[in-house]
């Protein structure tokens, strides 16, 4: 499992033209995003059913194994505080016993607000509770994933402003 806290030099770890698999572990679910092989824009994949963990790992790794994914980026449900709950340990335990399984990098990507913001976006578009309920954790996963995409355009055009 690669770790490193700076998303750019992540990425700089990565294998050209593979795409991240963006997730947001629920308890129940779990959402799936993917990005395109540029790291410009994530598109929400699926929603997991959550059954036991070799099961998860399984799908999730024939997911990224399908898409040609070099990567993991996990929503790391972090507190407002900025402290770590059972949340946030859960997800990094699922990332420990997944890495043994998988020897693709992860990275973890702050995820506070993320449901609710998807949320506050299919309210106001008057969306029906049941199709909510079928899309929020896919739609998560892709606002987790593409708030990562951002930060490393954000970097790339810092350093280069005619860049992008």
């Amino acid at each position: 499992m690669t770790m490193t806290e700076d998303p750019v030099a992540f990425a700089a770890t990565l294998q050209p033209g593979r795409r991240l698999l963006g997730l947001d572990l629920g308890t129940k679910t779990i959402g799936v995003a993917l990005s395109d092989e540029r790291f410009l824009i994530a598109t929400p994949l699926v929603t997991l059913s959550r059954v036991k963990f070799g099961k998860d790992a399984a799908a999730l790794i024939e997911l990224a194994d399908k898409h040609d994914v070099g990567a993991y980026i996990l929503g790391l449900p972090i507190n407002m505080d900025g402290s770590e709950g059972p949340r946030a340990q859960s997800t990094r335990a699922f990332a420990r016993n997944l890495a043994p399984l998988d020897g693709r990098p992860l990275f973890f990507w702050d995820e506070r607000l993320s449901t609710a913001a998807v949320t506050r976006t299919l309210l106001e578009a008057d969306t029906s509770r049941r199709r909510r309920d079928e899309v929020v954790d896919k739609l998560a996963a892709s606002f987790i994933l593409q708030g990562f995409l951002d930060r490393l355009h954000l970097a790339a055009r810092a350093d280069d402003p005619r860049r992008l």
